[in-house]
């Protein structure tokens, strides 16, 4: 048997994402900047696939700019943003647990005169409302939060957060990481005060490669990539036709069903946390209930380190993580979440991450339950000599 838990980093794309790909690929191949009728077929296609975006988030389809990932959208929603307001401010916000792909352009952006608060976290990953409120100063043109965080689950209270920087000051400019949130709840960015949000594809079934980044059309940005004046001017680059219909599609599935599939997750996640606590020495990180994210379960095996946990597992056909696939590297380094949450060092070497999709099943939870009670006596006894 097999069993990918692992979905936080990558997703399997569904039949009708892979037929929509194939179809741009092999038959409407053309480039919509073509004037002639392949162009202005592989046009309708961005078309359609801003409008599928947009309707899920309830905003207007111009808002919805294609990038190569959250990576990009995270890149470009920071460093456009602050570049095109540095003159009303040049102090940022953001918190200590966000993903590389944030705190990497923060860390740059203070290479080039910024200042950035990072809000620290408690136990559980939730950021302190109170010390965003004390961060706030009349410097202040931007803060950044993620919706849902990647290694534990931890969903972050963004409306609160916004409504609090909007009322400090409505012009600055409220950013969110939406991730491991989008497909997984709804968002509606103008109700919540979100100015812009990151969103990867393959994390929802869809195609790597392809994301988008929401830009409320009054917010000021500058585009980071200059060329082809594609997407009015802000990022140009020949449009990724085929990574754009198979995004809607994603977008399409995970949202006909949206309540469905939480309830799935919701059990799933009931499952695999109920077993784990009931192993001998095992801490579940993750919360249950809304405060986090339904689809991740982050727990430490004390006594087994976590590359020997995930190898052993992946002998029995097992995937799962340990931290953040897009930081981590084959030595698997502690992780800056985690040190930020305040675990002992012996939680810290031992924790693995268990993300779940739509179409995972109770059966490979509890295959993966059986294989953990089994391999961590014998593990630890192999530690301990």
């Amino acid at each position: 048997m097999e069993a990918y838990l692992d979905n936080s980093a990558t997703t399997r794309c569904t039949q009708r994402v892979r037929d929509a790909v194939v179809q741009v690929m092999m038959e409407d191949y053309g480039n919509p900047s073509s004037k002639h009728m392949k162009g202005v077929e592989a046009e309708r296609y961005l078309k359609d696939a801003r409008e599928t975006v947009a309707r899920t988030l309830k905003v207007n389809e111009k808002e919805i700019y294609f990038t190569s990932g959250a990576t990009e959208s995270n890149n470009w929603a920071l460093i456009g943003a602050a570049r095109a307001n540095r003159r009303a401010g040049m102090h940022l916000i953001t918190t200590a647990v966000e993903h590389p792909a944030v705190l990497m352009p923060m860390q740059y952006l203070e290479e080039q005169g910024f200042r950035v608060t990072y809000l620290p976290v408690d136990s559980k990953g939730h950021i302190s409302l109170q010390d965003l409120e004390q961060a706030l100063c009349e410097d202040t043109i931007l803060v950044s939060m993620m919706y849902v965080n990647n290694e534990v689950g931890t969903v972050e209270p963004i409306e609160e957060a916004a409504r609090i920087v909007k009322k400090y000051n409505p012009d600055i400019l409220f950013h969110t990481d939406a991730v491991q949130a989008y497909g997984k709840m709804r968002i509606y960015p103008k109700r919540a005060g979100i100015d812009m949000l990151s969103v990867s594809a393959h994390k929802i079934h869809g195609p790597k490669g392809i994301g988008f980044l929401y830009v409320n059309e009054k917010v000021k940005i500058h585009p980071l990539i200059l060329g082809g004046g594609q997407q009015k001017g802000m990022r140009s680059g020949t449009d990724n036709v085929p990574g754009a219909a198979g995004l809607a599609q994603a977008a399409r599935e995970a949202y006909e069903r949206l309540e469905e599939s939480r309830e799935h997750l919701l059990d799933l996640k009931k499952r695999m946390t109920d077993g784990l606590e009931q192993m001998d020495s095992v801490a579940v990180l993750s919360e249950k209930g809304d405060s986090s994210a339904p689809h991740i379960v982050s727990a430490s095996f004390p006594g087994v380190r976590s590359e020997v946990l995930l190898h052993a597992l992946e002998d029995r056909g097992i995937y799962v993580s340990a931290g953040s696939a897009c930081s981590s590297n084959k030595k698997l380094p502690v992780s800056a979440v985690l040190k930020e949450l305040h675990l002992s060092p012996e939680l810290l070497d031992s924790t693995l991450r268990f993300s779940f999709s739509r179409y995972t099943t109770a059966e490979e939870i509890d295959y993966c339950l059986q294989a953990l009670r089994e391999l961590l006596p014998v593990l630890r006894r192999y530690a301990r000599h």
